[in-house]
Protein backbone atom coordinates (compact mmCIF):
# COMPACT_ATOMS: atom_id res chain seq x y z
CA UNK A 1 0.00 0.00 0.00
CA UNK A 2 1.42 3.21 -0.85
CA UNK A 3 2.96 5.08 2.26
CA UNK A 4 0.98 8.54 1.91
CA UNK A 5 -2.44 6.27 1.58
CA UNK A 6 -1.68 4.22 4.51
CA UNK A 7 -0.63 7.26 6.59
CA UNK A 8 -4.08 8.88 5.43
CA UNK A 9 -6.43 5.62 6.14
CA UNK A 10 -4.06 5.97 10.09
CA UNK A 11 -5.28 8.95 10.46
CA UNK A 12 -8.91 8.68 9.67
CA UNK A 13 -8.50 5.77 12.43
CA UNK A 14 -6.92 8.15 14.84
CA UNK A 15 -9.27 11.04 14.27
CA UNK A 16 -12.50 9.07 14.38
CA UNK A 17 -11.14 7.07 17.83
CA UNK A 18 -9.96 10.91 20.03
CA UNK A 19 -12.91 12.45 18.35
CA UNK A 20 -15.84 9.68 19.54
CA UNK A 21 -13.71 10.22 22.81
CA UNK A 22 -14.07 13.71 22.94
CA UNK A 23 -17.25 13.80 22.09
CA UNK A 24 -18.62 11.59 25.08
CA UNK A 25 -16.12 12.35 27.43
CA UNK A 26 -16.80 16.07 27.59
CA UNK A 27 -19.68 18.52 26.87
CA UNK A 28 -22.92 18.82 28.78
CA UNK A 29 -23.19 14.95 30.14
CA UNK A 30 -19.26 13.81 30.01
CA UNK A 31 -18.62 10.25 30.70
CA UNK A 32 -15.31 11.37 31.98
CA UNK A 33 -12.84 8.13 32.22
CA UNK A 34 -12.83 8.98 28.50
CA UNK A 35 -11.50 12.25 28.88
CA UNK A 36 -8.76 10.62 30.28
CA UNK A 37 -7.46 8.71 26.65
CA UNK A 38 -9.38 11.29 24.29
CA UNK A 39 -5.69 12.88 22.82
CA UNK A 40 -3.73 9.38 22.82
CA UNK A 41 -4.54 7.64 19.63
CA UNK A 42 -3.30 11.36 18.40
CA UNK A 43 -0.35 11.97 20.19
CA UNK A 44 1.00 8.79 19.57
CA UNK A 45 0.21 9.30 15.90
CA UNK A 46 2.31 12.50 16.09
CA UNK A 47 5.38 10.81 17.10
CA UNK A 48 5.31 8.42 14.29
CA UNK A 49 4.26 11.06 11.41
CA UNK A 50 5.16 14.38 10.23
CA UNK A 51 4.34 17.21 12.37
CA UNK A 52 1.59 18.49 9.67
CA UNK A 53 -0.34 15.46 9.45
CA UNK A 54 0.21 15.68 13.45
CA UNK A 55 -1.56 18.99 14.16
CA UNK A 56 -4.13 17.91 11.18
CA UNK A 57 -5.55 14.77 13.35
CA UNK A 58 -5.37 16.85 16.48
CA UNK A 59 -7.68 19.82 15.35
CA UNK A 60 -10.41 17.28 13.24
CA UNK A 61 -10.53 15.17 16.10
CA UNK A 62 -11.07 17.99 18.60
CA UNK A 63 -13.27 19.88 16.02
CA UNK A 64 -15.46 16.91 15.53
CA UNK A 65 -15.46 15.67 19.47
CA UNK A 66 -16.79 19.35 20.50
CA UNK A 67 -19.92 19.21 18.22
CA UNK A 68 -21.39 17.40 21.34
CA UNK A 69 -22.47 21.05 22.39
CA UNK A 70 -23.25 22.73 18.82
CA UNK A 71 -26.83 22.47 19.58
CA UNK A 72 -26.51 24.23 22.90
CA UNK A 73 -24.66 27.51 22.02
CA UNK A 74 -26.77 27.69 18.86
CA UNK A 75 -29.64 28.34 21.34
CA UNK A 76 -27.02 31.06 23.22
CA UNK A 77 -24.75 32.58 20.78
CA UNK A 78 -24.61 33.69 16.90
CA UNK A 79 -23.07 31.28 14.77
CA UNK A 80 -19.72 32.62 14.40
CA UNK A 81 -19.12 33.20 18.22
CA UNK A 82 -20.52 29.08 18.04
CA UNK A 83 -17.31 28.26 15.77
CA UNK A 84 -15.25 29.96 17.31
CA UNK A 85 -16.12 28.19 20.71
CA UNK A 86 -15.28 24.88 19.07
CA UNK A 87 -12.58 25.50 16.06
CA UNK A 88 -9.83 27.82 18.26
CA UNK A 89 -9.14 25.19 21.27
CA UNK A 90 -9.28 23.01 18.50
CA UNK A 91 -6.21 24.87 16.71
CA UNK A 92 -4.48 25.14 20.20
CA UNK A 93 -4.18 21.72 20.77
CA UNK A 94 -3.18 21.56 16.97
CA UNK A 95 -0.49 23.95 17.79
CA UNK A 96 0.49 21.96 21.25
CA UNK A 97 0.84 18.30 19.33
CA UNK A 98 2.80 19.88 16.99
CA UNK A 99 5.40 21.33 19.97
CA UNK A 100 5.40 17.75 21.52
CA UNK A 101 6.17 16.16 18.19
CA UNK A 102 8.82 19.03 17.77
CA UNK A 103 10.59 17.55 21.00
CA UNK A 104 10.30 14.03 20.77
CA UNK A 105 11.78 14.32 17.77
CA UNK A 106 15.09 16.22 19.16
CA UNK A 107 14.82 12.95 21.69
CA UNK A 108 13.62 15.48 24.97
CA UNK A 109 11.10 12.89 25.50
CA UNK A 110 10.28 14.44 29.68
CA UNK A 111 10.00 18.02 27.88
CA UNK A 112 7.71 16.73 25.25
CA UNK A 113 5.32 14.93 27.76
CA UNK A 114 5.05 17.59 29.93
CA UNK A 115 4.47 20.76 26.93
CA UNK A 116 1.01 18.95 26.50
CA UNK A 117 -0.35 19.64 30.02
CA UNK A 118 1.56 22.87 30.58
CA UNK A 119 0.68 24.62 26.97
CA UNK A 120 -3.05 23.19 27.69
CA UNK A 121 -3.97 24.71 31.44
CA UNK A 122 -1.81 27.90 30.36
CA UNK A 123 -4.06 28.24 27.38
CA UNK A 124 -7.20 27.78 29.85
CA UNK A 125 -5.99 29.89 32.29
CA UNK A 126 -5.68 32.82 29.49
CA UNK A 127 -8.91 32.02 28.40
CA UNK A 128 -10.30 32.30 31.83
CA UNK A 129 -8.98 35.66 32.45
CA UNK A 130 -10.16 37.04 29.24
CA UNK A 131 -14.09 35.29 28.47
CA UNK A 132 -16.74 37.15 30.39
CA UNK A 133 -17.87 33.08 30.84
CA UNK A 134 -15.05 32.22 33.18
CA UNK A 135 -14.26 28.61 33.44
CA UNK A 136 -17.39 27.60 31.56
CA UNK A 137 -15.82 24.76 29.00
CA UNK A 138 -13.16 23.73 31.21
CA UNK A 139 -11.94 20.19 30.89
CA UNK A 140 -11.98 19.60 34.52
CA UNK A 141 -15.54 19.55 35.44
CA UNK A 142 -15.34 16.56 33.23
CA UNK A 143 -13.96 14.44 36.39
CA UNK A 144 -17.03 16.20 38.84
CA UNK A 145 -18.03 12.41 39.79
CA UNK A 146 -14.24 11.21 40.46
CA UNK A 147 -13.89 12.72 44.04
CA UNK A 148 -11.42 11.65 45.23
CA UNK A 149 -9.34 13.25 42.13
CA UNK A 150 -11.27 16.15 42.46
CA UNK A 151 -10.13 17.44 46.10
CA UNK A 152 -6.32 18.35 44.61
CA UNK A 153 -8.87 21.59 43.64
CA UNK A 154 -9.05 22.65 47.59
CA UNK A 155 -4.45 23.18 46.96
CA UNK A 156 -4.02 24.50 43.12
CA UNK A 157 -7.86 25.44 41.80
CA UNK A 158 -9.39 24.05 38.74
CA UNK A 159 -5.75 23.97 36.36
CA UNK A 160 -4.39 20.89 38.11
CA UNK A 161 -7.43 18.44 36.90
CA UNK A 162 -6.59 19.51 33.42
CA UNK A 163 -2.96 18.90 33.78
CA UNK A 164 -3.77 15.48 35.17
CA UNK A 165 -5.84 14.87 32.21
CA UNK A 166 -3.22 15.62 29.63
CA UNK A 167 -0.42 14.17 31.69
CA UNK A 168 -1.35 10.69 31.77
CA UNK A 169 -1.88 10.10 27.67
CA UNK A 170 1.30 12.60 26.89
CA UNK A 171 3.26 9.97 29.42
CA UNK A 172 1.44 6.27 27.97
CA UNK A 173 2.63 8.04 24.59
CA UNK A 174 6.11 8.51 25.17
CA UNK A 175 6.69 5.67 27.04
CA UNK A 176 5.38 3.04 24.77
CA UNK A 177 7.27 4.23 22.01
CA UNK A 178 10.12 2.14 20.56
CA UNK A 179 12.92 5.19 20.41
CA UNK A 180 14.03 7.18 23.49
CA UNK A 181 16.46 5.98 26.15
CA UNK A 182 15.54 4.40 29.33
CA UNK A 183 16.40 7.04 31.60
CA UNK A 184 14.13 9.76 30.50
CA UNK A 185 11.25 6.76 30.57
CA UNK A 186 12.01 6.43 34.12
CA UNK A 187 11.85 9.79 34.49
CA UNK A 188 8.56 10.08 32.71
CA UNK A 189 6.86 6.84 34.37
CA UNK A 190 7.90 7.33 38.03
CA UNK A 191 6.83 11.44 37.87
CA UNK A 192 3.69 10.36 36.55
CA UNK A 193 2.79 8.00 38.75
CA UNK A 194 4.13 9.47 41.90
CA UNK A 195 1.77 12.60 40.54
CA UNK A 196 -1.31 10.69 40.10
CA UNK A 197 -0.85 8.69 43.28
CA UNK A 198 0.10 11.52 45.60
CA UNK A 199 -3.00 13.47 44.33
CA UNK A 200 -5.27 10.21 45.11
CA UNK A 201 -3.52 9.06 48.57
CA UNK A 202 -4.61 12.94 48.82
CA UNK A 203 -7.77 13.09 48.02
CA UNK A 204 -9.31 10.18 49.65
CA UNK A 205 -7.43 11.60 53.11
CA UNK A 206 -9.63 14.37 52.38
CA UNK A 207 -12.14 13.01 51.62
CA UNK A 208 -12.16 10.59 55.14
CA UNK A 209 -12.01 13.96 56.49
CA UNK A 210 -15.36 15.32 58.65
CA UNK A 211 -15.44 18.81 58.90
CA UNK A 212 -16.23 20.20 62.28
CA UNK A 213 -18.86 22.39 62.91
CA UNK A 214 -22.50 22.75 63.42
CA UNK A 215 -25.35 22.04 60.21
CA UNK A 216 -28.52 23.63 59.13
CA UNK A 217 -31.28 22.02 57.17
CA UNK A 218 -32.13 23.83 53.35
CA UNK A 219 -35.31 23.65 51.76
CA UNK A 220 -34.28 24.11 48.26
CA UNK A 221 -37.85 24.42 45.86
CA UNK A 222 -38.33 25.22 42.20
CA UNK A 223 -40.92 25.86 39.62
CA UNK A 224 -40.51 26.09 35.78
CA UNK A 225 -43.95 26.56 35.30
CA UNK A 226 -43.66 30.27 34.27
CA UNK A 227 -41.26 32.12 33.02
CA UNK A 228 -40.22 35.73 33.67
CA UNK A 229 -43.85 36.52 35.18
CA UNK A 230 -44.92 40.15 35.90
CA UNK A 231 -46.90 42.53 37.55
CA UNK A 232 -49.72 41.13 39.46
CA UNK A 233 -48.53 37.55 38.20
CA UNK A 234 -45.00 38.23 39.48
CA UNK A 235 -46.49 38.60 43.13
CA UNK A 236 -49.08 36.01 42.31
CA UNK A 237 -46.07 33.67 41.54
CA UNK A 238 -44.64 34.95 45.01
CA UNK A 239 -47.58 34.16 47.41
CA UNK A 240 -47.17 30.26 45.36
CA UNK A 241 -44.10 30.13 46.92
CA UNK A 242 -45.03 31.27 49.85
CA UNK A 243 -47.50 28.68 50.54
CA UNK A 244 -44.91 25.85 49.79
CA UNK A 245 -42.59 26.85 52.90
CA UNK A 246 -45.22 25.58 54.78
CA UNK A 247 -43.69 21.77 53.80
CA UNK A 248 -40.80 22.81 53.57
CA UNK A 249 -40.40 24.12 57.19
CA UNK A 250 -42.33 21.01 58.68
CA UNK A 251 -39.39 18.53 56.86
CA UNK A 252 -37.04 20.76 59.11
CA UNK A 253 -35.98 23.48 56.98
CA UNK A 254 -34.24 26.03 58.41
CA UNK A 255 -33.70 28.11 55.42
CA UNK A 256 -35.60 28.17 52.03
CA UNK A 257 -33.98 29.17 48.63
CA UNK A 258 -36.17 30.23 45.78
CA UNK A 259 -34.76 30.43 42.10
CA UNK A 260 -33.00 33.24 40.17
CA UNK A 261 -35.38 35.58 38.71
CA UNK A 262 -38.52 33.96 39.45
CA UNK A 263 -40.29 37.59 38.08
CA UNK A 264 -40.16 41.23 36.82
CA UNK A 265 -40.92 43.77 39.93
CA UNK A 266 -41.35 47.29 39.99
CA UNK A 267 -40.59 48.80 43.52
CA UNK A 268 -44.54 48.51 44.38
CA UNK A 269 -44.57 44.83 43.37
CA UNK A 270 -40.87 44.27 45.43
CA UNK A 271 -42.62 45.80 48.44
CA UNK A 272 -45.92 43.57 48.07
CA UNK A 273 -43.55 40.68 47.84
CA UNK A 274 -41.42 41.43 50.71
CA UNK A 275 -44.62 41.46 52.90
CA UNK A 276 -46.11 37.91 51.52
CA UNK A 277 -41.95 36.59 52.25
CA UNK A 278 -41.35 37.98 55.55
CA UNK A 279 -45.11 36.69 56.74
CA UNK A 280 -43.94 33.46 55.21
CA UNK A 281 -40.62 33.34 56.96
CA UNK A 282 -42.17 34.16 60.65
CA UNK A 283 -45.22 32.15 60.16
CA UNK A 284 -42.83 28.69 59.52
CA UNK A 285 -39.77 30.58 61.50
CA UNK A 286 -37.34 29.97 58.86
CA UNK A 287 -34.77 32.23 56.70
CA UNK A 288 -35.89 32.89 53.20
CA UNK A 289 -34.06 33.60 50.21
CA UNK A 290 -35.73 34.54 46.69
CA UNK A 291 -34.31 35.59 43.30
CA UNK A 292 -35.84 38.66 41.47
CA UNK A 293 -35.48 40.87 38.94
CA UNK A 294 -35.73 44.37 40.78
CA UNK A 295 -37.10 47.33 38.30
CA UNK A 296 -35.04 48.87 36.72
CA UNK A 297 -31.71 46.94 36.47
CA UNK A 298 -31.25 45.08 39.33
CA UNK A 299 -30.70 41.17 39.61
CA UNK A 300 -30.85 40.43 42.94
CA UNK A 301 -31.72 38.10 45.81
CA UNK A 302 -33.82 39.18 48.82
CA UNK A 303 -33.55 37.23 52.49
CA UNK A 304 -36.16 37.86 55.10
CA UNK A 305 -35.44 36.47 58.71
CA UNK A 306 -37.93 34.15 60.62
CA UNK A 307 -38.63 37.71 62.88
CA UNK A 308 -40.63 38.21 60.00
CA UNK A 309 -38.58 41.18 57.82
CA UNK A 310 -36.68 41.42 55.25
CA UNK A 311 -32.90 41.16 55.94
CA UNK A 312 -30.53 42.41 53.40
CA UNK A 313 -29.78 42.23 49.63
CA UNK A 314 -27.20 40.35 47.22
CA UNK A 315 -26.51 41.79 43.88
CA UNK A 316 -25.59 39.43 41.05
CA UNK A 317 -21.76 39.94 40.62
CA UNK A 318 -21.61 38.32 36.47
CA UNK A 319 -24.05 38.32 34.11
CA UNK A 320 -25.31 36.91 31.10
CA UNK A 321 -23.75 38.51 27.96
CA UNK A 322 -26.69 39.34 25.98
CA UNK A 323 -29.36 38.27 28.07
CA UNK A 324 -28.44 40.62 30.61
CA UNK A 325 -26.51 43.17 29.07
CA UNK A 326 -29.21 45.77 30.04
CA UNK A 327 -28.80 45.12 34.27
CA UNK A 328 -26.09 46.54 36.32
CA UNK A 329 -23.64 44.35 38.07
CA UNK A 330 -23.25 44.28 42.25
CA UNK A 331 -19.59 44.81 43.72
CA UNK A 332 -20.51 43.78 47.42
CA UNK A 333 -20.56 40.16 48.83
CA UNK A 334 -23.12 39.61 51.63
CA UNK A 335 -21.80 37.23 54.54
CA UNK A 336 -24.73 36.89 57.43
CA UNK A 337 -23.22 35.07 60.98
CA UNK A 338 -26.03 32.71 61.93
CA UNK A 339 -26.38 30.66 64.66
CA UNK A 340 -25.06 27.60 62.53
CA UNK A 341 -21.95 29.50 61.03
CA UNK A 342 -21.19 32.23 58.71
CA UNK A 343 -23.64 32.35 55.35
CA UNK A 344 -22.74 33.61 52.13
CA UNK A 345 -24.72 34.16 49.02
CA UNK A 346 -24.09 34.18 45.38
CA UNK A 347 -26.78 34.35 42.13
CA UNK A 348 -25.96 31.51 39.05
CA UNK A 349 -23.56 32.56 36.91
CA UNK A 350 -21.32 34.03 39.62
CA UNK A 351 -20.16 30.51 40.69
CA UNK A 352 -18.53 30.65 37.17
CA UNK A 353 -15.95 32.69 38.86
CA UNK A 354 -13.51 31.04 41.14
CA UNK A 355 -12.30 34.68 42.74
CA UNK A 356 -15.77 35.01 44.23
CA UNK A 357 -15.68 32.05 45.96
CA UNK A 358 -12.32 32.33 47.11
CA UNK A 359 -13.57 35.63 48.34
CA UNK A 360 -16.32 33.99 50.19
CA UNK A 361 -13.69 31.46 51.35
CA UNK A 362 -11.81 33.73 53.03
CA UNK A 363 -14.33 35.32 55.07
CA UNK A 364 -14.90 32.55 56.88
CA UNK A 365 -18.56 31.53 54.67
CA UNK A 366 -19.41 27.92 55.95
CA UNK A 367 -22.07 27.59 53.47
CA UNK A 368 -22.79 29.45 50.23
CA UNK A 369 -26.20 30.16 48.79
CA UNK A 370 -27.26 30.26 45.27
CA UNK A 371 -30.96 31.58 43.86
CA UNK A 372 -29.67 30.34 39.74
CA UNK A 373 -31.50 29.95 36.45
CA UNK A 374 -30.04 27.26 33.94
CA UNK A 375 -31.07 26.45 30.34
CA UNK A 376 -32.33 22.60 30.81
CA UNK A 377 -29.52 21.23 28.81
CA UNK A 378 -26.94 22.26 31.07
CA UNK A 379 -28.36 21.88 34.68
CA UNK A 380 -25.88 18.89 35.54
CA UNK A 381 -22.77 20.90 34.00
CA UNK A 382 -23.88 24.26 35.25
CA UNK A 383 -24.91 23.06 38.89
CA UNK A 384 -21.62 21.26 39.18
CA UNK A 385 -19.57 23.57 38.04
CA UNK A 386 -20.69 25.59 41.64
CA UNK A 387 -20.54 21.89 43.31
CA UNK A 388 -16.34 22.79 42.55
CA UNK A 389 -16.63 26.39 43.70
CA UNK A 390 -17.46 24.27 47.69
CA UNK A 391 -14.41 21.74 47.12
CA UNK A 392 -12.05 24.92 46.08
CA UNK A 393 -12.71 27.45 48.85
CA UNK A 394 -14.37 24.69 51.40
CA UNK A 395 -17.84 25.32 52.25
CA UNK A 396 -21.01 24.00 51.31
CA UNK A 397 -23.60 24.76 48.41
CA UNK A 398 -26.95 24.77 48.21
CA UNK A 399 -28.07 25.71 44.80
CA UNK A 400 -31.68 25.67 43.54
CA UNK A 401 -32.09 26.77 39.82
CA UNK A 402 -35.15 26.97 37.88
CA UNK A 403 -34.50 25.00 34.98
CA UNK A 404 -31.70 22.60 36.15
CA UNK A 405 -31.35 20.19 39.43
CA UNK A 406 -31.40 21.40 43.46
CA UNK A 407 -28.33 20.32 44.83
CA UNK A 408 -27.37 20.33 48.11
CA UNK A 409 -23.56 19.40 48.52
CA UNK A 410 -20.57 19.76 51.10
CA UNK A 411 -17.12 21.04 51.00
CA UNK A 412 -16.54 17.68 49.53
CA UNK A 413 -18.42 18.09 46.69
CA UNK A 414 -20.31 15.17 47.99
CA UNK A 415 -23.97 15.40 46.97
CA UNK A 416 -26.20 15.03 49.90
CA UNK A 417 -29.26 15.67 47.98
CA UNK A 418 -30.92 16.50 44.35
CA UNK A 419 -33.96 16.19 42.35
CA UNK A 420 -34.21 17.52 38.83
CA UNK A 421 -36.55 20.89 38.63
CA UNK A 422 -39.72 20.52 35.86
CA UNK A 423 -41.65 16.97 37.03
CA UNK A 424 -43.80 18.85 39.22
CA UNK A 425 -44.94 22.16 39.39
CA UNK A 426 -42.75 22.58 42.57
CA UNK A 427 -39.74 20.65 43.06
CA UNK A 428 -37.91 20.51 46.34
CA UNK A 429 -35.49 18.94 48.46
CA UNK A 430 -34.76 18.95 51.84
CA UNK A 431 -31.19 18.07 53.44
CA UNK A 432 -28.87 19.17 56.33
CA UNK A 433 -25.36 20.88 55.40
CA UNK A 434 -22.47 21.37 57.42
CA UNK A 435 -21.96 25.20 57.88
CA UNK A 436 -17.98 24.55 58.66
CA UNK A 437 -15.31 26.86 56.22
CA UNK A 438 -11.98 24.94 55.59
CA UNK A 439 -9.64 27.79 55.03
CA UNK A 440 -7.84 25.71 52.06
CA UNK A 441 -4.67 26.47 50.68
CA UNK A 442 -6.46 27.76 47.26
CA UNK A 443 -8.83 30.14 48.68
CA UNK A 444 -6.14 31.87 50.44
CA UNK A 445 -3.10 31.77 47.80
CA UNK A 446 -5.35 31.74 44.65
CA UNK A 447 -4.17 30.39 41.08
CA UNK A 448 -0.30 30.02 41.93
CA UNK A 449 -0.44 26.95 40.06
CA UNK A 450 -1.86 28.34 37.38
CA UNK A 451 0.79 31.21 37.19
CA UNK A 452 3.28 28.64 37.83
CA UNK A 453 2.42 26.19 34.87
CA UNK A 454 2.02 29.27 32.32
CA UNK A 455 5.35 30.39 33.66
CA UNK A 456 7.20 27.14 33.20
CA UNK A 457 5.00 27.06 29.31
CA UNK A 458 6.86 30.43 28.60
CA UNK A 459 9.86 28.58 29.38
CA UNK A 460 9.43 25.52 27.47
CA UNK A 461 8.51 27.72 24.24
CA UNK A 462 11.57 29.24 24.83
CA UNK A 463 13.70 26.75 25.16
CA UNK A 464 12.56 25.77 21.28
CA UNK A 465 14.57 28.54 20.19
CA UNK A 466 18.19 26.78 21.13
CA UNK A 467 19.27 24.36 18.57
CA UNK A 468 18.94 20.59 20.21
CA UNK A 469 22.46 18.46 20.58
CA UNK A 470 21.44 16.20 18.29
CA UNK A 471 18.11 15.35 16.71
CA UNK A 472 16.33 12.03 17.56
CA UNK A 473 13.05 11.04 16.19
CA UNK A 474 14.17 10.59 12.46
CA UNK A 475 11.95 11.95 9.56
CA UNK A 476 10.47 8.59 7.81
CA UNK A 477 12.77 8.49 5.45
CA UNK A 478 15.73 8.57 7.60
CA UNK A 479 17.54 5.36 9.03
CA UNK A 480 16.34 4.48 12.71
CA UNK A 481 19.90 4.78 13.86
CA UNK A 482 19.27 7.77 13.74
CA UNK A 483 17.29 7.83 16.92
CA UNK A 484 19.29 6.89 19.61
CA UNK A 485 21.28 10.11 21.15
CA UNK A 486 18.76 11.93 23.78
CA UNK A 487 19.29 14.86 25.94
CA UNK A 488 16.02 16.08 28.33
Amino acid sequence: MDSKLKTALTGCLVISMSAVAYFYGTGLHPRGYLTWIAPLPVLMFALRNSRRWAALTAFLAFSLGGLNVLHYYRQVTPLLVTLVIVLVPAAFLAGIVVVFSTFARRGQLVRATFAVPLLWVALEYVSETISPHSTFGNLAYTQMDFLPILQIVSITGIWSISFLLFLFPASIATLIMPQGRRRQKAVIAVATVGILCGVLLFGWHRLHQVPKGKSVTVGLIASDATDFARGPQAVELVRSYAAQVRSLATKGAEVVVIPEKIGIFSEAEVAASDQILANAAKSHEVTIVAGLQHLPNLNELRIYGPEGRFQAAYEKHHMLPIFEGDLVSGKARVNMDMPSGRWGFAICKDMDFPKLSREYGRDGAGLLIVPAWDFVQDGWLHGRMAILRGVESGFSIARAPRMGILTATDSRGRIIAEQQTGKSTFSTVVATLPVANQQTFYARNGDWFAWLDTALAVLLMLSLLSRPRRAVLARRTEAPSNAEEFTI
